[in-house]
């Protein structure tokens, strides 16, 4: 039983081969550059101007807390 332990294990080697390629794969597809074009929102020519949807957009979440503490506030009596 001991003489296993003292013996040195074998370790097995693992290897793993990787794929070379000569020639890189190229993108096919050309999008139009230049300033605007990069974002995922149109900004100009839009028919609601985009300043309203952007801080509307927040105006509403900053103002969730306070509307909520309000009307539980007013449901308790409190004011």
């Amino acid at each position: 039983m001991f003489k296993n332990m003292l013996r040195p294990q074998k370790l097995i080697k693992f290897s793993t081969r990787r794929a070379t390629f000569s020639t890189s794969s190229k993108n096919l597809v050309h999008f139009k550059d230049g300033v605007y074009n990069n974002i995922p929102f149109k900004v100009h020519n839009r028919k609601i101007p985009f300043a309203v949807v952007h801080f509307g957009f927040f105006g509403v979440g900053f103002l969730v807390p306070f509307i909520t503490c309000y009307v539980q506030m007013k449901k308790s009596g409190t004011l």
